[in-house]
């Protein structure tokens, strides 16, 4: 597969207000993102995983290292990196006071669409993501499953090659849960690369091309859920996860690579 991304010994050390280092989120993470998978981040809260997302989301910059975009330092070129990411967060980070539909106008021509690029993308996202009765709504009338295409459909207004998902489904029904999954599939087939941070194993297993393990902002082992249960002789992806988190240190787990899809 085609290399969309090169994370290169990415570092992140928060410091306090006097320069003095607080703690190291992420540890010389290095690995390639490809066009149109989906890249599960799995670890234990503070593992590094949102350190992880918000640095290729550009949201913060890392102490070290480098992202490449098209072999060139995604530093160089941050106006037109941007231009091909979408963030869809956990929590909703919306303007109240508008509709659902001015909503995604209003992302659209914050990434530099026309007025009437704008409302044809606005049109195509309010049928593809079944939102149509709700254009005028808020987002407070939306329920937990409608939210969270709304919030996706916003992250896909500027026809982004890379979403960063984080945790889209928490909360939702089981039922709802697998129609937003749906939802996730269609995007990778449009050649999309995801980013999906997630606590739900099945979610993980079931959506993921690759799934990275990391631990303490290190990053242990990146595989194919399939090669990964193969290797470790587990049913599930959730019991190879299990037996990370029991013993994350362990030489078993210190493999990463790159696999091919």
């Amino acid at each position: 597969m085609t290399t969309l991304l090169q994370v290169s010994k990415v570092s992140k050390t928060y410091r306090d207000r006097k320069g003095r280092p607080l703690r190291e989120a992420l540890r010389e993470a290095t690995f390639e993102l490809y066009k149109g998978e989906i890249f599960g981040l799995l670890g234990v809260n503070g593992a590094g995983k949102t350190t992880l997302s918000s640095i290729l989301a550009t949201m913060h910059p890392p102490t070290s290292g480098d992202v490449l975009w098209k072999g060139r330092s995604i530093y160089s070129q941050l106006l037109d990196y941007r231009k091909i990411v979408g963030m869809c967060p956990q929590k909703p980070n919306i303007e109240k006071r508008l509709s659902i539909e001015e909503n995604l106008l209003f992302a659209a021509r914050c990434y530099g669409l026309s007025p009437a690029q704008a409302f044809e993308r606005k049109e195509e996202m309010l049928t593809h993501f079944d939102l149509k009765k709700y254009a005028k709504s808020g987002l407070e009338e939306l329920s937990g499953g409608y939210r969270q295409r709304f919030l996706i459909a916003r992250a896909l207004m500027h026809k982004p090659e890379f979403l960063i998902l984080d945790e889209p489904t928490v909360g939702l029904d089981p039922h709802i849960r697998r129609q937003i999954w749906e939802v996730i599939k269609t995007i990778r087939s449009n050649s999309v690369s995801v980013i999906l941070t997630t606590h739900y194993l099945d979610e993980a297993e079931i959506l993921s091309d690759r799934v990275c393990l990391i631990h303490d902002g290190l990053i242990r082992t990146i595989d194919t859920p399939h090669n990964l249960k193969k290797h470790h002789k587990k049913n599930s992806l959730e019991e190879v996860f299990l037996k990370f988190v029991d013993d994350p240190q362990a030489e078993i787990f210190n493999s990463v690579e790159n696999p091919r899809i």
